[in-house]
């Protein structure tokens, strides 16, 4: 005996004896999915297009003093940093606090756990940043308040900007507090340097000017030689006042303020702390100004992003499509009677689906 041929068109007797019941599906369908749509509110999405820079192009240190210029990003860890950044919680909840999502969705008061929650994953549920395929960033947000989503949106890129910057310069601030220190401690160094300088030139008569020790070295040779001439000619007063003028100059306890033993027995120190006192004098020069340039880098703000496109509000609704709604509501309450009503004539066994074929010739 020949198999049955089947066919569909059995179908149709079954669905002409429910025709009822599947119309009134059908229409209720209809009617329960418009009002459904209607009820949805609409929701609005607003765009932020930027680019990331590379964080040595924005090296203020750089700028400053090799006159750096921005260079846009790109790289793999520039598009991967920035997107950890954008969907990290700190950002999702400077964004809630800022904007009062907790009163906005509804959710609660702010403080509880259980709102807290809730009002992170609307927000979740809301926001994207993703990685386009022309190496930009794009950053959506949803709302039914669409002059809300684009502040919200153009909110985060800044706030993005904000912590990158500071995973950027977070050890810049330690840096010039060591510069400040290394400055402090140079300036004693240098007030310290400068008294010991002053007292040895005190003491020593050495005053570092020019010639100096040429005025004194012929000073010396003058009354001495001086003194043998009196000596010579017999005049004792006069040899006195020389021999007297010759000791002040040769001795300390002579009288005079610059004297042989002293400029001696001060040169060595003097020429010592003297080079101490220029080598601090460097120094500090130098470590004001690296403090006055760190000091300078740091409280300049230099975007870490190139931003495209700033989101404005949008002028269409993104959600929901409603003749979607309601057309699929429709052809799947259909589908579904379809299906409910030949299983049930099949269960009763009043459906006969195809037609036998012809009786096979003896």
């Amino acid at each position: 005996m020949s198999s049955r041929s089947y066919s569909l068109l059995g179908l149709w007797p079954v669905v002409n004896r429910w025709k009822t019941l599947v119309a009134t599906a059908v229409g209720l369908a209809l009617v329960l999915s418009v009002i459904v749509s209607l009820l949805l509110p609409n929701i609005y999405k607003s765009t932020a297009v930027f680019y990331p820079t590379n964080p040595s192009s924005t090296d203020p240190d750089r700028i400053v003093s090799d006159g750096g210029k921005l260079e846009l990003g790109g790289r793999a860890e520039d598009l991967d940093r920035v997107i950890t950044i954008g969907e990290s919680q700190t950002l999702a909840e400077l964004i809630i606090t800022r904007f009062d999502l907790h009163t906005h969705y509804k959710v609660g008061k702010a403080g509880t756990d259980v709102a807290d929650q809730a009002a992170l994953e609307e927000f979740n549920s809301n926001f994207t940043i993703v990685h386009n395929d022309r190496d930009a960033i794009e950053v959506n947000f949803l709302d039914e308040d669409k002059v809300l989503a684009a502040r919200v949106a153009n909110t985060i890129v800044l706030a993005i900007d904000s912590i990158n910057q500071q995973l950027t310069f977070e050890n810049r601030r330690k840096v010039i507090d060591l510069y400040q220190g290394r400055k402090e401690f140079l300036e004693r160094e240098y007030s310290a340097a400068h008294d010991s300088l002053l007292q040895g030139r005190r003491r020593y008569g050495i005053y570092g000017m020019e010639n100096e020790s040429r005025y004194l070295g012929r000073a010396i040779i003058q009354t001495e030689t001086q003194l043998r001439q009196a000596e010579g000619e017999g005049n004792s007063s006069k040899a006195a006042g020389l021999r007297k003028a010759l000791r002040g100059l040769t001795k300390a306890d002579g009288g005079n303020f610059l004297n042989l033993e002293n400029y001696v027995k001060g040169t060595d120190l003097m020429a010592t702390t003297y080079a101490r006192f220029a080598d601090i004098q460097g120094r500090l020069i130098g470590a004001r100004n690296a403090y006055e340039t760190a000091k300078l880098a740091i409280s300049g703000k230099i975007s870490s992003i190139y931003v495209v496109q700033k989101a404005f509000p949008a002028t269409k609704k993104t959600s929901p499509v409603r003749w979607l709604i309601v057309l699929s509501s429709v052809v799947i309450t259909l589908v579904l009677s379809l299906i409910f009503v030949t299983l049930l004539e099949l269960y009763r066994g009043n459906l006969t689906v195809g037609r036998p074929g012809p009786e096979p010739q003896s």
